[in-house]
């Protein structure tokens, strides 16, 4: 399991917005290169985007579905990226000192990534997320989505 943390200087609410915009996570999500659709209820149970992930020549067109959501407190999805493997990921924004404290959580999604999982890929993921939470914070901060 890969936990990582992040204090933004924006209300839960404004971050939430940018969770809940499915267009932003190729900005702020390492590894997400294009998203290809939306569903038009996203981010309500069951709703999905499709996107490509990876990098040329190994770009893997799959999707990413809504588990669990509780605006603007919780959101948890499940990211597919088959045959490289799944993950349970899952938001949690608390209000902490006039921002936002966001964990995000990642864990293997299936039987088979959950083989795949070992102290180096959950550092590899563990920094990934880092990364990928210092991007949601600058643009929940300055509502600038391309760096």
């Amino acid at each position: 399991m890969a936990t990582a943390h992040e204090q933004i200087d924006a209300s839960p609410e404004q971050v939430f917005a940018v969770l809940a915009d499915a267009e932003t996570y190729a900005d702020w999500v390492v590894g997400s290169d294009v998203i290809r659709a939306v569903d038009g209820h996203w981010p309500a149970v069951g709703s999905r985007f499709h996107h490509k992930v990876g990098v040329w020549p190994l770009r893997i067109r799959d999707h990413t579905e809504v588990l669990e959501a509780d605006p603007p407190h919780r959101l948890v999805i499940h990211a597919r990226a088959r045959p490289a493997g799944t993950a349970k990921v899952g938001f949690l924004l608390a209000p902490w000192e006039g921002g936002t404290y966001v964990t995000m959580i990642e864990v293997a999604g299936d039987r088979l990534s959950r083989l795949a999982i070992n102290p180096l890929t959950d550092v590899l993921v563990h920094a990934r997320n880092v990364e990928s939470l210092r991007r949601l914070k600058r643009i929940a901060e300055t509502g600038v989505f391309k760096p």
